[in-house]
């Protein structure tokens, strides 16, 4: 049971337009918009002018004035010079001095801010103003307060003494901060501000002796405030984060963490911004865990690197990779670099070369996968070689794919291998509006040289040189008939799209090559129009079959897609006997399940999506999917899913069956002005036991948001006993969290009713489908 609270003061790499940004609940503009007094007398826009060496120009209902000393203005006075104006009851404009004064309700502006103030006094030669019992708003920004003195500097600083500073609407703001001094720094600008009270609702809550706010979306180096949690697994939990800002393009953040139940934590992430490349470096670490007692070294780590690379001549560099210490490191902490559901790391770096007709790329990867299941095969490493030439012979295509791949493996007693595929490929389409035909004519020619183990018995049947040819024939045709249509009243435009493929592989014995990529396809309606049963190149299946299958769709006046319906089947010539090893997939029947989708919207404001792959021949369900979404309006949803797949994965330890059959309920819906509620409920009916439950509830104004969830949801535990403790798999992690968020002085993260419906196991969805 762990209880957090947080409290997010402020973020100082975040703008203070950040509560604005996508994915937030945003209050209408009418509502949060800090309107200026009085209307703008300067052009924001204006390029910049000095000042100093501009005339001062001034009109006023009556002036005295004695030659070349000064002059004394009253009634309606503007002033202005250069990009400067000031309005005022009465001003003084002394000649000699240089210097400008002002009395009674007095405006000044200049294209960064809008003040108002009882008095003024100014150095015109030297662009330097100050001004008492005044009240400021920066022009672009949320940002406005009041100060009992305001000095412009000639570097067009802003020095508030006595003064305040808020991003809040309204005379009496939600909350501000009081300080005896604040600097706006307008070429940084960054304010600098010194003894300062944070005060919500006029009480101070938080004294700080330091600190810098941003009043715009420019980045500084400094300290970002601390948060604060207790549960019972980490105990007294901080987090001090450090923003280091290295440079335009790169930076760096440090957070430390300090856990009184586990010790102390240290995250560090870099990122970097080229005009041709980017990457981002995440280092995570903590000595001597001390919770963790399942690890014979209690120093825990992870580390990541992406990186992507858009060179000049067609290259391409793209890198990943990451590690952990051990399988349970994403249970156990906030990692930046993979959620606790993820149960496999995958790592790959690849270099591609792009010209017109052809490309080539070489690529390394490496899967590591958490738990006791079997690490897969390493690519190290693979050669793709794509050629492609369009009209080869008359209307005939021309396509050459090639592959080099070799196989490794972290295991000594298990296979490696090499394997060389070569697929040349002739295509004769033919497309018009009403359809199209295409034909197409494939050689596949797959070596392989296997370093098969001596002492693995499971690898007896296996050859070390493969060499297997394989064509293929495939025709597929469609057409697309269309026509105007009726009912309730209403007129739509409706489709048919009938279409049939003819598939030919012959059959060859495939045993005596090992399994290093392969795996089943899923048999959804666009897999039905798939040349291949399985992934990989180690099982190419054989194949004499039709596929048959039509689709309809529904358009409104607008061409807005009301309901789109596929149906389709396979119907088998001969039985497909190829299949992998210790699994029964050949196919010895008339025909495949039935494929079916079905999207549709019922009304303005409900859909419906649904797909299903039915075995007519046993008349089982092979996989059912199923969503209802009511979406009426902005950050209003109810949805209900359920997901049924039997026998999904065997475990080959336990011998147990894992199906999915799984019902969910997700709502997002306001309860009152400014508040939602966000809610997630998921039970699998297989096990008869909840899988997560989620509840969070916010409420939100233009100054502050604060946001209370709860989540219970089953514990992802990797042991040393192989993860088959059945107290262990049914526990339940449970949770609640408190955060507080003063808007302008930035967050930990954005609070928003779209990142409430991110957070938890389950994602929202739609349509809601499991896709190969």
């Amino acid at each position: 049971m762990e209880m957090r609270y947080q409290l997010a003061l402020a973020c100082c790499c975040l703008p203070f337009a950040a509560w604005s940004q996508e994915g937030e609940v945003v209050v209408p503009e009418s509502q949060c918009t800090i309107a200026l007094p009085v209307p703008l007398m300067v052009d924001p826009n204006a390029p910049a002018v000095d000042s100093s060496t501009a005339p001062v120009n001034v009109q006023a209902d009556t002036s005295r004035a004695i030659a070349g000393e000064s002059a004394i203005f009253k009634g309606k006075v503007k002033l202005t010079q250069g990009n400067r104006a000031v309005t005022a009851d009465t001003a003084e404009v002394q000649q000699l001095q240089q210097r400008v004064t002002a009395q009674g309700d007095l405006v000044f502006q200049d294209p960064q801010l809008t003040i108002t103030a009882d008095s003024l006094e100014a150095d015109t030669a030297n662009s330097q103003a100050t001004l008492t019992n005044s009240k400021y708003w920066l022009h672009g920004q949320q940002v406005h307060g009041d100060a009992e003195q305001l000095e412009l500097t000639p570097d067009n600083d802003i020095i508030l003494s006595k003064g305040t500073f808020t991003t809040c609407p309204g005379e009496e703001p939600d909350w501000e901060l009081k300080a005896d001094k604040i600097i706006i720094d307008s070429e940084e600008e960054w304010g600098k501000i010194y003894d300062a009270q944070v005060r919500v609702f006029n009480t101070p809550v938080f004294y700080l002796p330091y600190m810098t706010v941003p009043v715009s979306d420019k980045r500084k180096t400094g300290f970002l405030f601390p948060a604060f949690s207790t549960s019972t697994k980490n105990g007294v939990d901080l987090k001090a984060p450090f923003y280091w800002n290295i440079a335009p393009n790169y930076d760096l953040t440090l957070t430390p963490q300090m856990m009184s139940a586990r010790g102390v934590w240290l995250a560090a992430e870099g990122r970097y911004l080229h005009e041709t490349n980017a990457g981002q470096l995440n280092l995570e670490y903590i000595n001597n865990d001390r919770l963790d007692s399942l690890l014979k070294n209690d120093n825990r780590y992870a580390y990541a690197w992406q990186h992507t690379s858009y060179l000049e001549s067609g290259w391409r560099l793209h890198v990943n990779y990451s590690d952990i210490s051990d399988d349970n490191y994403f249970n156990d902490f906030d990692s930046a670099i993979s959620a606790s559901t993820d149960n496999q790391l995958s790592r790959f770096g690849e270099a591609s070369y792009f010209q017109d007709n052809w490309n080539v790329a070489v690529k390394v990867q490496d899967i590591k996968v958490l738990g006791d299941a079997q690490d897969p095969f390493r690519v190290m490493p693979q050669v793709n070689y794509q050629y492609h030439l369009p009209s080869f012979y008359g209307a005939a295509d021309f396509q050459f794919d090639t592959e080099l791949t070799h196989f490794s493996h972290e295991d000594s007693n298990e296979l490696k291998a090499t394997r060389w595929h070569m697929e040349p490929t002739l295509t004769l389409p033919y497309q018009t509006p009403a359809g199209g035909l295409t034909a197409e004519l494939k050689l596949m020619q797959t070596l392989y040289q296997q370093d098969i183990p001596t002492n693995n018995p499971n690898y007896d049947q296996l050859d070390s040189f493969v060499s297997r040819t394989l064509p293929q024939v495939r025709l597929h045709g469609q057409i697309n008939f269309e026509r105007e249509t009726s009912f309730w009243s209403n007129s739509y435009r409706q489709t048919l799209e009938p279409q049939i493929q003819y598939l030919y592989v012959p059959y060859d014995d495939q045993d005596d090559i090992g399994v290093y990529d392969t795996a089943l396809l899923q048999d959804d309606y666009d897999g039905l129009f798939r040349d291949r049963r399985f992934s990989g190149l180690d099982r190419i299946a054989d194949a004499n079959q039709f596929t048959l299958g039509v689709a309809t769709r529904y358009f409104d006046s607008r061409n807005e897609e009301l309901l789109r319906l596929s149906v389709g089947q396979i119907f088998y010539l001969a039985d497909s006997d190829v299949t992998l090893p210790n699994q029964s997939n050949q196919i010895q029947q008339s025909s495949s399940a039935m494929a079916a989708e079905l999207d549709m919207k019922i009304q303005d404001d409900w859909f419906f999506t649904g797909s299903l792959q039915f075995d007519t021949d046993g008349g089982n369900t092979n996989k059912s999917e199923v969503s209802v979404d009511y979406r009426p309006g902005r950050d209003k949803l109810l949805q209900l899913s359920h997901r049924y797949v039997p026998e999904l994965a065997i475990n080959e330890t336990t011998g147990e069956v894992t199906d999915i059959n799984q019902f969910g309920f997700r709502t997002t819906w306001p309860v009152a002005k400014d508040t939602y509620f966000v809610g997630n409920y998921y039970y699998d009916g297989n096990l008869s036991r909840t899988i997560e439950t989620f509840a969070g509830i916010q409420w939100e104004s233009c100054c502050w948001a604060v946001r209370l969830t709860y989540d219970r949801h089953l514990n992802t535990n990797y042991n040393d006993s192989g993860f088959t403790d059945i107290g262990q798999r049914d526990s339940y992690d449970t949770s609640w969290s408190l955060t507080f968020e003063l808007k302008g002085l930035g967050s930990s993260g954005p609070l928003g009713v779209s990142d409430m419906q991110n957070e938890g196991l389950f994602n929202y969805r739609q349509p809601y489908y499991l896709r190969n």
